[in-house]
């Protein structure tokens, strides 16, 4: 097992030897011995002291940044973001960048084989509760196929805009294959004992992401730190992995060795490339709950892509920070002046699942959504967010009345109780729903349009 006591952060101590000493306060702190403390902690960044020195600055450079490396692939909009997490466990904060889902096409399928393959990753793409969730990246592995149908393949993928990962362990073939991307900045794969210089020499000539990859956690943190030393700052690791059980002990040890050790030479984002069998799928759901910032894989049913993706969304999630959807007076069907009109809160899943069962009544309807900062509607009421005020800014705000000359509303069962007083604000006519949404088709079919 490597060292991972062994920390590269500076003590609180040995930051302020190199701060100022002023005690000025203009970092918001009383004294430099408090901010130094606050920037071992890494509450707090460096520049918040004006008057730090530009030899202190390089010297405490790494003393505010994460425990784990944010490195980024890929271009434009759809670049994959890894690492730049702070956490062992969701539930003390947040987990801040999905593990990125690939799809791996080989060189020895003929370039057919990988566009086709290619198309299949691009139209894996799924709305849940408000949010596209799709497969983030594509592998183009090198293999059996020549050199020339291996550069070939790569282009045809960079050319989708998906962020690409270059998997050869030749370092001419994969000079080769970044020639024809370098602008699209793939991510180079990979970098053993055996190609070292090589492909550490050729990431760092294109400035290029590069996969380090070792049988053993020891192997692995020794040749991240000799790339370092070369000026390659840009890593991800991929440990030794065969079984399950090594996956999670490996990648939870990687984890926990930057994140509470601060141990700087496996601080950067991991890696797990999979096989094509329904175990090796297993481990992908896995790889998103322990700790895999990217899982590569052979093949995707989408029978396992949909709950695979639904499983990543849940878990990077801010727990403090609901999935919410925008407030504002959305159509179902294609209501008219005429049509019925009801309200709910703006909590992703209650207003999707209103939605869908309005849907099953084929009756065209307005749906009013009120900010309850993501709320359920029992939950906001609770709460004081879902109020006959607040209600009725909201009807006001999105000119509910002039969308519908109806002069009604319909209020969830469940908060009946606000009905009165909804009724002396808005002059409306209030109609009490149902207290599950599931009643609302019978409801619906009361009205005519």
């Amino acid at each position: 097992m490597c060292s991972q006591g062994v920390s590269e952060v500076p003590t609180a101590m040995e930051i302020y030897k190199l701060l100022p000493k002023t005690n000025c306060g203009e970092c918001k702190f009383p004294t430099c011995l408090a901010f130094a403390m606050q920037l071992a902690n890494q509450k707090v960044a460096l520049e918040a002291c004006p008057h730090v020195s530009s030899e202190a600055k390089a010297a405490l450079e790494e003393s505010g940044a994460p425990p784990i490396r944010l490195v980024t692939f890929g271009a434009g909009e759809l670049a994959a973001k890894m690492g730049d997490e702070t956490q062992l466990f969701r539930h003390d904060k947040t987990f801040y960048n999905p593990t990125v889902l690939g799809l791996i096409a080989d060189d020895s399928d003929g370039l057919d084989g990988v566009k086709s393959k290619l198309d299949e990753a691009q139209a894996m793409s799924f709305e849940r509760v408000g949010q596209i969730l799709r497969v983030d990246s594509v592998a183009i592995r090198h293999s059996s196929g020549s050199p020339e149908d291996f550069v070939a393949a790569v282009k045809a993928a960079a050319e989708k805009g998906l962020p690409v990962t270059i998997m050869c362990d030749d370092p001419a073939i994969a000079s080769k294959a970044v020639e024809a991307c370098a602008d699209k900045k793939p991510l180079l794969y990979r970098a053993t004992a055996s190609n070292f210089d090589d492909m550490v020499a050729l990431a760092k000539d294109k400035s290029l992401p590069l996969v380090v990859s070792a049988p053993g956690l020891d192997e692995l943190a020794e040749l991240a730190d000799k790339a370092k030393k070369a000026g390659l700052n840009d890593l991800v690791l991929e440990p030794g992995v065969q079984t399950s059980a090594d996956m999670l002990v490996n990648m939870t040890a990687i984890r926990r060795a930057a994140v509470k050790n601060k141990f700087r030479p496996l601080g950067f984002p991991t890696i797990a490339v999979l096989g094509p069998t329904e175990a090796e799928h297993m481990k992908a759901a896995l790889g998103v709950m322990k700790y895999s910032s990217a899982v590569l894989m052979d093949t995707m049913p989408r029978e396992m892509v949909y709950p695979l993706l639904a499983l990543r969304q849940n878990i990077f999630t801010d727990p403090q920070v609901p999935i919410q959807v925008k407030a504002g007076l959305y159509s179902v069907g294609e209501p008219t002046d005429k049509s019925p009109v009801m309200f709910t809160t703006n909590f992703s899943l209650t207003y999707f699942t209103v939605r869908a069962d309005i849907e099953k009544s084929k009756v065209p309807a307005w749906l009013l959504v009120v900010d309850t900062e993501g709320q359920s509607v029992m939950t906001a009421f609770a709460a004081g967010k879902l109020t006959p005020e607040s209600v009725a800014k909201a009807i006001e705000d999105f000119q509910v009345k002039e969308k519908s000359s109806r002069n009604e509303i319909i209020l969830p069962g469940m908060v009946s109780r606000m009905s009165g007083k909804l009724g002396e604000l808005t002059d409306m006519k209030i109609t009490v729903g149902p207290r599950e949404s599931s009643g609302l088709p019978k409801l619906m079919k009361t009205f005519s349009g």
